[in-house]
């Protein structure tokens, strides 16, 4: 893959431009060049980095967590990945048991 543009960035990882400049703004990353006409270029890197910043907020990680976590040691993100995932399952029931009591809900209403 050679550099793309921030436009087929934000179109190849699902974001928009506003995203990566706040990704870029927090540090998590920088463009890897710029063409001649000043346009900011990024490399596979930066693609595949742009897509766990986005995965890791998707799964509710704010940047500041991120930015500790994005270049952590795998044992250490894996752990983190762990906990968070027990986290979304607690929060699995307790949705589950919600959706249950408003069909419930909606079942008895005349």
């Amino acid at each position: 893959m050679e550099l793309v543009s921030l436009k087929e960035l934000c179109r190849l990882v699902n974001v928009s431009r506003r995203s990566i400049q706040c990704y870029e703004k927090a540090g998590l990353m920088m463009p890897t060049d710029k063409n001649k006409y000043g346009y900011l270029l990024y490399d596979r890197d930066a693609v595949s980095r742009a897509k766990m910043i986005k995965f890791l907020q998707e799964t509710g990680f704010k940047l500041q967590e991120i930015k500790g976590l994005i270049n952590a040691p795998r044992s250490v993100l894996k752990t983190t990945l762990i906990g968070k995932l027990d986290e979304l399952e607690k929060e699995k029931v307790r949705l589950e048991s919600l959706i249950m009591r408003v069909n419930e809900y909606i079942e008895n209403i005349n």
